[in-house]
């Protein structure tokens, strides 16, 4: 029983038991009462302005046409939003972004480790003693001196 309609009491109505049967079953595929499918049914007539004596084919294009026309409307107002950022926001930050990185050129990095022969490697060990050899001179000739 439904919560709405339990104080109320029942009604009978005389239908054919033809269309009594079929509209059992189309309760039953609702799950709800008799009650509530018939006032659900007759809701939907009057709310959608329907008559069952008349076709639904044209009523139905013809909401289908409007639906289909609001549709592209609102599309062709997004594309148009869309193209206009593109416009007047991402084309311009692109290219700015660009020109930013075409000035700049990336530094040309310097080998970590070179390989060198054993020559070089004794040549440069000598020059290097050398000088530190000089360098240790001068520092205790300094400090005589001062």
């Amino acid at each position: 029983m439904d919560k709405s309609l339990k104080k109320e009491r029942f009604e009978s109505l005389k239908i054919k038991v033809s269309v009594a049967g079929k509209f059992r079953r189309f309760c039953k595929t609702l799950s709800k009462s008799q009650s509530m499918t018939l006032l659900l049914m007759l809701e939907f007539f009057e709310d959608n302005g329907l008559s069952p004596n008349e076709s639904i084919g044209p009523r139905m294009e013809t909401l289908e046409r409007r639906l289909s026309i609001l549709v592209k409307k609102r599309m062709n107002g997004m594309i148009a939003i869309m193209k206009d950022i593109e416009k007047h926001q991402t084309k311009p930050t692109v290219g700015m972004m660009q020109t930013l990185f075409a000035e700049i050129e990336p530094k040309k990095k310097r080998p970590l480790m070179i390989a060198k022969s054993a020559e070089e490697v004794k040549a440069q060990y000598e020059k290097n003693k050398a000088k530190d050899e000089a360098e240790t001179k001068s520092k205790i000739d300094n400090r005589w001196n001062t």
